[in-house]
């Protein structure tokens, strides 16, 4: 089985409170930042090294993200996968998800012959989802999302139970094929130290807009059909009605309003 699995560094969640926006473009300014992967980014990753230590194969990591997001793909390399690709350029600043799905797909088709990739269903920040359908799209294959579970792989074939509104799906999807996971799917092995240690001799490969045969013209903010009109905290106004009286009587009282609301 040859595995990708795509990465979506993010910034940290805890200095979120520092994340700035650039006055004219309205992206996110990551400088000073560190990136961190997101827990279905690790159940992504997870899921893939399982496959692989039950078929065979390899597991290659991909991320577009910029040069600091190395440190990213050393963790994945820590973890079991076999090489990691950094695809990162100026010219990918400010892309959507469909301008980021187009850098993704060249790169794996760069690549050569894949099994299966897997993404988890959205990333830590952005949060869209988008990402893996449309990658899907780029490269021709079957998508499933909203995966909980890998039940089994045959010869050519993928068996999966996804998450639904009301319940789960059990669907065979025909390889090469790709999946985006949910928090469901399984529980991200620790990084050992023996692990860190392999990583600094595995592969980890940068490759740029033109590594890929890409135009500025293709990705950034000129190649993104959907940019951000504007970013703002609403204003917050709320009534303060303060109550007296015995508990029993309070409660009463809150009761009524509540229903008097509600209509």
């Amino acid at each position: 089985m040859n595995i990708v699995v795509c990465l979506k560094p993010a910034p940290d969640p805890k200095r979120w409170d520092s994340i700035q926006l650039d006055p004219v473009t309205k992206a996110l300014k990551r400088e000073g930042i560190p990136s961190v992967l997101g827990h279905l980014d690790k159940r992504a990753l997870e899921e893939g090294l399982r496959i692989k230590e039950k078929h065979g194969g390899k597991v290659a990591v991909m991320a577009m993200a910029p040069p600091a997001a190395k440190d990213n793909l050393l963790e994945a390399l820590a973890m079991g996968a076999d090489e990691g690709y950094l695809l990162s350029d100026r010219a990918f600043a400010g892309s959507d998800t469909w301008a980021t799905s187009l850098v993704l797909s060249r790169a794996i088709k760069k690549l050569g012959s894949f099994d299966l990739i897997l993404c988890g269903s959205y990333s830590l920040d952005g949060s869209t989802g988008h990402v893996g359908a449309q990658l899907a799209e780029f490269l021709g294959v079957l998508n499933v999302t909203q995966v909980a579970a890998v039940e089994s792989i045959t010869e050519g074939a993928l068996r999966t139970k996804s998450l639904m509104e009301r319940g789960y799906r059990i669907l065979e999807t025909l390889l090469p094929a790709l999946i985006t996971v949910n928090r469901e799917i399984n529980t991200p092995r620790f990084t050992s130290l023996l692990g860190i240690i392999e990583a600094e001799s595995k592969p980890l490969i940068t490759w740029s807009a033109a590594d890929l045969g890409i135009t500025g013209d293709e990705v950034g903010l000129k190649g993104s059909p959907t940019q951000t009109g504007d970013v703002f905290l609403p204003e917050m106004k709320r009534q303060v009605e303060m109550i007296s009286g015995e508990p029993e009587e309070m409660i009463k009282v809150i009761i009524r309003k509540i229903r008097q609301a509600i209509g």
